[in-house]
């Protein structure tokens, strides 16, 4: 199954049609790069991108 990256939030997911985090049905295949945060709290990236749970994120969404 190819993954998905939610539009909202950029969460990329391995399953399912919604989003685990917003519940977003809005999701694509066509997205790029990726970040994986693993402490939100002290990551810069995160704080750049707005991601506010750490996971694995997709940089660009289509």
């Amino acid at each position: 199954m190819e993954e998905k990256a939610c539009r909202n939030c950029r969460i990329i997911i391995s399953k399912g049609n919604s989003c685990p985090i917003c519940g977003s049905t809005d999701l694509t295949t066509k997205w790029s790069g990726y970040v994986l945060v693993t402490n939100v709290e002290k990551s810069d990236i995160a704080r750049k991108l707005e991601i506010k749970l750490n996971g694995t994120f997709a940089l660009n969404v289509k």
